[in-house]
């Protein structure tokens, strides 16, 4: 949708006026139209997209300071940018903030030239297209008037920073918005289309880009009917109604993050409760309130986690060739696999021995496109893409096939003997084990060269890694294309090289073993899976098992025990026959939970009885910066924000600890060390610390 658009503008932003000035300012371009009305475009030097730094803030008053003393008929702020209007903040000037008061400073600053805008006595409309987020709009937020061109979206994502607004969005955006449903855009930070926004009184209008320039006259002649507060949104900004909202926020939000593990939602919350409904006052305090999370270890592991997944959007670079996919099993792995293809843009044949799978696979894509994509016709497109294809036919035309077979060796081969001499030149054939070293699959190919790895994760549609993995006869080629591939269709590529386990599952193995250890020393199964959410985990490994299977869970521990030996927890004897009777977790309906809708049952645990201790969450979380340590060490991963990349995109490892490998150089590694052999002497040489840890302390900051 949003390529359209930008085709269809192509550089007509550019053209709405005369031509600008050469060289007078460096990110904006100032021109005046027939009418008298200025349109300042914003251009940011040496950048694909729009954000706002601080010299983009300080160019943006001169701007401001001009256009007070030429008082022309009005002023259009649009973007010169075909990926949007603003994407927000730069994110670089956020990296390392130590002290709030300096923040503080720099926020009042910026505030001085948004409230600039506002006060401009003269039209100002905001006209947006693709993305506007964040800073791009508490700019649009100052502007008098908001049109939008259909297709663009809104939202408040600092959230995801550990942040709220700061450029005056937490005032400007609950007086202008039903509060409710403006801090509930902030407090989630989902994005809104132009419809939703219009209908929210957001923008004033929705239109075309070949209607824009008859929506600015009118919104600057006074033609345009602006959108307005309502009765609703001075009652429900009063204090007692604050109160009583605020208090249920606060619930609401508690089910999802924890106050001192997310600060952020909570401080916003804060700041509307005190001074909703006043709006100088509120802008003070979103001052100070921003440039105290700034500093907090949250925001700043959050900021990091960011840059983490820039970094791996690079390593997918560009040039994808792949444009139809042939997907082998449709299980629920493979299944969803194809159906996420699909729904990228891609062509995908969806193969396997009976129908049932497939047919399941087509309803659960159905149900995933209603929810991710707006348009019912592009539904209806994805749908198309996804072709059920019994007889594997799909195989001869596939740029990629993706086998995605139970995990048996002697299984997966006999697919690949029986689909490679089909595969035309050139194509990729990739496998999705878990755990099977490449070097074992590929023993009776004719051409194992073109055999990588693209490991994705359950579920497909929500973790972003995809592991691809080489072996040390992979074409350098095929490897360049499978990351491109993984790019193309929205994921996060770590490329990992062959390894029992790989990284991911090697590192969850311990994690998830040590728990049923723990089960067998009679704790309390909830609240094993409590000591892991204390620590930040998005569920605990018992929960976490059955989600998987306990089936794909008691293969792979096999697999690395067999690898690895006593460096992994044992696997209890009642693990197997839970597994024989059927007890698989949640696609069986029931494992160590009862499973309902997708969710498991869960009774709270007793008032009285045993508590969370720091020795049950170090048993189950330590092991995991342990074998990423090892990991390192034998080269299997090369880099160690790509390790704690792949752990938060790959598993929900708690993002707010930046990692595991990030969380043992803020704890410090010694203490790290310390405590692994301290459980080493108590329960076994399973925690011995890693060599590796050695040269990770003499690397780390």
């Amino acid at each position: 949708m949003e390529s359209k658009i930008m085709d269809a503008i192509g550089d007509r932003a550019l053209e709405l006026g005369p031509k600008p000035e050469a060289g007078l300012y460096r990110h904006f371009k100032l021109t005046r139209d027939a009418d008298g009305v200025a349109w300042l475009l914003f251009d940011r030097d040496g950048a694909s997209a729009n954000t706002l730094s601080a010299e983009v803030i300080e160019e943006l008053d001169k701007v401001l300071a001009g256009i007070e003393a030429d008082r022309p008929a009005g002023l259009v702020i649009r973007s010169a940018k075909k990926s949007g209007f603003i994407a927000g903040a730069d994110v670089n000037e956020f990296r390392g903030a130590t002290d709030p008061q300096m923040v503080e400073a720099g926020i009042r600053g910026a505030h001085a030239v948004i409230d600039r805008l506002e006060a401009l006595r003269l039209p100002t409309v905001a006209v947006i297209h693709g993305f506007c987020l964040g800073g791009g709009l508490e700019v649009a937020l100052a502007c008098q008037s908001r049109i939008a061109v259909d297709g663009a979206r809104f939202g408040f994502p600092e959230v995801m920073l550990g942040l709220h607004p700061g450029l005056g969005g937490t005032a400007r955006f609950t007086a202008l918005v039903n509060p409710t449903q403006a801090m509930t855009l902030m407090l989630t930070g989902r994005t809104i289309d132009a419809r939703r926004a219009k209908s929210l009184g957001l923008v004033d209008a929705v239109t075309q880009e070949r209607h824009v320039r008859s929506a600015v006259k009118d919104a600057v002649f006074g033609r345009l009917k602006r959108a307005k507060p309502g009765m609703l949104n001075t009652v429900l900004n009063f204090t007692f109604a604050r109160s009583l909202l605020a208090k249920r926020m606060r619930s609401e939000t508690a089910k999802a993050a924890r106050r001192d593990h997310y600060p952020a939602p909570y401080a916003l919350i804060d700041l509307w409760e005190k001074h909703g409904g006043d709006k100088t006052a509120m802008l003070r305090a979103e001052q100070s309130s921003f440039a105290n999370l700034m500093v907090t270890p949250t925001a700043q592991n959050l900021i990091r986690v960011f840059f983490l997944r820039e970094q791996m959007k690079k390593t997918a670079g560009s040039g994808n060739t792949v444009r139809h996919v042939h997907v082998i099993g449709a299980g629920a792995m493979g299944g969803d696999i194809a159906g996420w293809c699909a729904g990228q843009g891609l062509r995908v044949s969806l193969a396997d021995m009976k129908a049932e799978p497939i047919a399941g696979a087509v309803k659960r894509a159905a149900e995933l496109y209603g929810k991710i994509i707006r348009k019912s016709t592009e539904v209806r497109d994805a749908l198309d893409r996804l072709i059920p294809d019994m007889d594997g036919e799909g195989v001869r035309n596939a740029d990629l096939i993706i086998e995605a077979v139970p995990e048996k060796l002697e299984l997966k081969q006999k697919v690949y003997a029986g689909i490679e001499p089909k595969m035309k030149p050139g194509a990729i054939l990739a496998t999705n084990t878990s755990s099977i070293p490449l070097e074992d699959l590929r023993t009776k190919l004719i051409n194992p060269a073109r055999l990588v790895g693209l490991h994705f994760f359950n579920p497909v549609s929500r973790l972003q890694l995809v592991e691809v993995i080489s072996h040390d006869g992979s074409d350098a080629g095929v490897l360049k294309e499978a990351l491109a591939f993984v790019g193309a269709i929205d994921r996060l590529p770590l490329p990992v090289k062959s390894s029992p386990g790989f990284l991911v599952n090697r590192a969850l193995t311990p994690y998830m073993l040590e728990a049923m250890v723990m089960l067998d020393e009679k704790t309390d199964q909830r609240l094993i899976d409590a000591a892991a959410e204390e620590f930040g985990m998005p569920m605990g490994p018992i929960e976490l098992a059955d989600q998987v299977g306990l089936d794909i869970c008691l293969d792979v521990g096999d697999m690395l025990r067999a690898k690895f030996g006593d460096l992994l927890p044992p696997t209890p004897a009642w693990l197997r026959d839970k597994v024989a009777r059927g007890e698989l977790g949640r696609k069986t309906g029931k494992g160590f939970y009862t499973w309902k809708d997708g969710k498991a049952e869960k009774a709270p645990l007793p008032e009285t009885g045993p508590k969370v201790s720091d020795e049950m969450i170090d048993r189950l979380i330590l092991p995991m910066s342990n074998v990423c340590v090892a990991a390192l060490r034998e080269g299997i991963v090369d880099e160690p924000d790509g390790v704690d990349g792949a752990m938060i995109f790959g598993t929900g490892y708690a993002p707010f600890r930046g990692g595991p490998l990030n969380y043992a150089r803020t704890r410090g590694v010694e203490d790290i060390v310390a405590t692994l052999r301290k459980l080493a002497d108590k329960f076994g040489g399973r925690f011995a610390p890693d060599e590796g840890w050695e040269t990770f302390k003499q690397g780390s900051p």
